[in-house]
């Protein structure tokens, strides 16, 4: 049986395959190419339910969803007849946020007789279990971490992103559709007055998926170069929800987190719950 891997951009895709055994069929939606990743096929939204009939040919019978796609427009002249009586399904899910686009593309698949997989069933080892991987955790942080958390679950509640910055119970700046690299650029542009004393704690990134989010699909992300933004926007650590976030070459991201002072912990469910 073959497993095809919907890509979307971003090294995501790339790093999972790496992590594979066997590589699996490669699909990009147009426009949203992987790295690192030459595709074996490529579709357009508007001709899915083609694209499920090459799927079907190619022996498929299970998928992932890895890589970032925004929500493309929908070309009503592209669609063919079996994808337009899908069309208004899909685009009343695409108004209602990125949750509810994710569970519909999920059922889609699921009503075409496609097992949706998710990355951590392929490639378990980048979902890095709880414990502090790098520096050292201080009272501040964790105070941080505590408050941080439940910044995020407020946000994932309205569907508005999946981490924040706290410096010593202060917000400095909470993710939206511009993502993490512009919190964190936002974060380092704030005027020095806006930011507590870095000699009583100098923060920290949190990441979390959203309450009741769908984890097969869309798990929050991290890699090296979050690690070098977060240094560069003057922060001390990374934390994240332990089996919740995937973690791409965690030895290069606790590698540079050593060579750059900063702390990686995955936070644990009894600690979140506290």
């Amino acid at each position: 049986m073959t497993v095809a891997l919907i890509a979307g951009a971003g090294d995501l895709p790339a790093t999972l395959v790496g992590a594979m055994a066997v590589r699996p069929l490669v699909a990009a939606m147009e426009g949203f190419a992987p790295a690192g990743l030459a595709p074996d096929l490529t579709f357009r939204l508007e001709r899915l339910v083609p694209f499920f009939h090459a799927l079907r040919a190619e022996g498929v019978r299970e998928v992932c969803l890895a890589g970032a796609v925004t929500r493309p427009r929908i070309d009503p002249a592209m669609l063919d007849p079996g994808t337009a009586r899908l069309a208004p399904r899909l685009a009343a899910a695409m108004a209602q946020g990125d949750d509810a686009t994710l569970r519909a593309v999920i059922a889609l698949f699921r009503d075409e007789g496609f097992a949706v997989l998710g990355v951590g069933d392929l490639a378990p080892g980048l979902l890095v279990g709880e414990g502090i991987h790098a520096g050292e955790v201080t009272g501040t942080d964790r105070a941080d971490a505590a408050r941080a958390a439940a910044i995020v679950d407020a946000l994932g509640r309205v569907d508005v992103g999946q981490g924040c910055v706290v410096q010593q119970g202060l917000c400095l700046a909470v993710e939206a559709i511009a993502g993490t690299d512009a919190m964190l650029a936002g974060v380092g542009a704030l005027a020095p007055g806006l930011r507590p004393d870095l000699a009583r704690g100098r923060g920290l990134l949190f990441k979390a998926p959203k309450p009741g989010q769908e984890w097969r699909i869309d798990l929050p992300a991290l890699g090296p170069e979050t690690v070098a933004r977060v240094a560069r926007a003057g922060l001390g650590g990374i934390v994240w929800q332990a089996g919740g976030v995937l973690c791409l070459h965690f030895a290069r991201m606790q590698e540079e987190a050593r060579a750059r002072g900063l702390f990686l912990w995955a936070r644990g469910a009894q600690e979140l719950a506290g």
